[in-house]
């Protein structure tokens, strides 16, 4: 997931008046780039499931209610939005592209603290994953930190 952003960075490296694609076309593409991958992710993972259950053919994949697939539509919108955000303040030269992809792998701890601490998911969870959860909290910070910070030094 990560390897990602040198290559939007390097896209969007030129003036604002060289041929170099903006913010906006990168999303485009990126966008493309993410429904082309995604088909065939889904269709591993529905086929063979990583939680073990039974795998899910197409028809019950189209049998999911609506509201489902809309929630997953919905979230895709908000994603590419602060995607595009990211882009744009990363070709402003508002944040270098290091603190900007830092700001966007801020909303995974936003995600991961909702998890956590709002739906209660690891709430059955053996004493061991929940230090492991703490481990992870602070490693990450830690980590954003100093993707944060590396342009100062």
């Amino acid at each position: 997931m990560g390897c990602f952003y040198p290559f939007v960075a390097r896209a969007m490296r030129g003036d604002h008046f060289s041929a170099d694609p903006g913010p906006y076309a990168i999303a485009f593409f990126f966008a493309l780039g993410v429904l082309v991958s995604t088909l065939p992710a889904n269709m591993l993972l529905m086929f063979k499931p990583l939680d073990g259950k039974p795998p899910v053919g197409i028809a019950g994949y189209l049998g999911a209610p609506l509201g489902w697939h809309l929630a997953g539509v919905l979230g895709g919108f908000i994603w590419c939005t602060g995607a595009i955000a990211n882009f744009v303040a990363s070709r402003a030269h508002l944040v270098g592209p290091a603190v900007s992809y830092t700001i966007g792998q801020g909303a995974t701890m936003i995600s991961a603290c909702w998890g956590v601490f709002v739906w209660h998911e690891f709430a059955k969870a053996p004493r061991s994953a929940k230090k492991l959860l703490l481990w992870m909290f602070i490693f990450f910070a830690l980590g954003l930190c100093a993707v944060a910070l590396a342009p100062l030094f």
